[in-house]
C-alpha cells in the first residue's frame, strides 16, 4: 500500500521529532556500554549509526521536500508577491 503525500509528510515529521532523538539516545547508550575504542573507531561507529537510522525510512522521506504531486498546479501561489510578473505591468 502506497502512502499518500500528506501521510508521508506527517510521518517524516514524527520520525524526525520523536524517533531520531530516541535513536540517538539508544545509540549513545549502546556505544557507552562497550570499552572506549580509539577515537577514529568511535567516530566511525557514530557515522555508521548516523547513516543506518535513515535506511528503513528512505521511502517515507522520498519526495517530501517537493510540492504535493496530487494537488492541482493551478492552485499553487506561483507568484504571491507579484514580483515575477510581466515587466510592463503597473505594480501600484
Amino acid at each position: 500500500m502506497a502512502l499518500s503525500y500528506k501521510t508521508r509528510k506527517r510521518l517524516s515529521i514524527l520520525i524526525l521529532v520523536v524517533g531520531l532523538p530516541l535513536y540517538i539516545a539508544v545509540a549513545v547508550t549502546l556505544v557507552g556500554l562497550i570499552d572506549r575504542p580509539h577515537i577514529l573507531v568511535e567516530l566511525g561507529i557514530y557515522v555508521g549509526l548516523g547513516f543506518l537510522w535513515m535506511l528503513p525510512f528512505k521511502r517515507v522521506f522520498l519526495g517530501v521536500g517537493k510540492g504535493d504531486p496530487e494537488r492541482d498546479p493551478d492552485d499553487y501561489p506561483h507568484d504571491p508577491a507579484g514580483k515575477y510578473g510581466p515587466k510592463g505591468r503597473d505594480r501600484s
